[in-house]
């Protein structure tokens, strides 16, 4: 069975500088990431702003792999890279302020430009574009396991020889009606949020000489997080879940980046990448535990295992 690798690893959060940032507890840093700023650009015109934290995130992603050239040219096989996106609200606020328009004033008034910012799957083209990514292209936004699903349909491309890489992408915006929607469901705002990770073969990874950060390991769903937790064999050095669904410490992502956020599996994926970084250790992501929803769970896994 064909192991897959992680290669490269980025983010695009509030306040943060780097995977790194992810391993410890939530808080803005000066010199961290500044939407304000750093999703400004003569390239961001006419996008959401989920598509550009996504667009950011993915070519500081392909950029740790070494597959982004000095110009910022693709370097790697554009027919064989994918593209995967996980959101479940990225462009909420394009579709309610199309609504709020044809309600208050008139259809006539919509700007045409915005109009592709209402498709579900607009981030992970965009994505495409800027790198011309030329494979299959793919949105998820199926709730709380979305990040952990889009980590497991890539690496399907990948083993069903769909792609040789594939570009992840986890993205969930933080504006007036993402937090209208969090306040109706009784849960946490989130920081503006985007995290990407390469994922490749890792015979391709081994042909192009590229460092691995980490193995994708065992994955499972269940009804519960618990369950999908217990699911998954072997011990994990690290757990990335929310608190009491193993024992020892915990890494909660979700108490800041949201339990209902589709970029939380990969914001999950990319601390494990930082953590392990090449190196031995183990970890465990958790999708969170919802009333009615799904859980998902995967393990993670230094280069020395390669898992199948």
């Amino acid at each position: 069975m064909t192991a897959v690798v992680v290669t490269g690893a980025g983010i695009a959060v509030d306040g943060l500088r780097g995977p790194a940032d992810l391993l410890e507890p939530y808080r803005r840093h000066e010199d961290g990431f500044d939407p304000e700023t750093g999703l400004r650009g003569r390239q961001f015109r006419h996008r959401d702003r989920a598509s550009r934290l996504a667009s950011r995130a993915a070519t500081t992603a392909l950029r740790d792999s070494g597959l982004l050239g000095e110009d910022g040219s693709y370097r790697g096989e554009s027919l064989r890279t994918a593209t995967v996106v996980s959101t479940n609200t990225g462009n909420l606020d394009s579709i309610c302020s199309f609504l709020d328009t044809i309600a208050e004033e008139s259809a006539s008034l919509l700007p045409p430009t915005g109009l592709p910012n209402t498709s579900s799957n607009v981030s992970a083209g965009w994505v495409a574009i800027d790198h011309g990514l030329r494979a299959p292209n793919l949105t998820l936004s199926n709730g709380p396991t979305s990040g952990l699903d889009a980590l497991q349909w890539a690496r399907r491309l990948i083993r069903h020889g769909r792609a040789d890489a594939v570009v992840v992408t986890g993205v969930e915006p933080d504006n007036r009606y993402v937090r209208k929607l969090l306040d109706d469901n009784g849960e946490t705002h989130w920081p503006d949020a985007a995290a990407a990770v390469v994922l490749e073969s890792a015979g391709t990874a081994r042909r192009r000489r590229a460092r691995v950060r980490l193995v994708l390991g065992e994955y499972r769903r269940a009804g519960t997080a618990r369950a999908a937790a217990s699911a998954v064999t072997g011990e994990a050095v690290a757990t990335l879940a929310e608190p009491g669904i193993r024992p020892g410490e915990v890494l909660d992502l979700s108490a800041w980046a949201g339990r209902q956020s589709g970029a939380l599996g990969v914001l999950q994926c990319a601390a494990a990448s930082a953590r392990i970084d090449g190196g031995e250790g183990s970890a465990l992501a958790v999708s969170c535990g919802l009333p009615g929803a799904a859980a998902a769970a995967m393990a993670f896994a230094g280069p020395g295992a390669e898992q199948p």
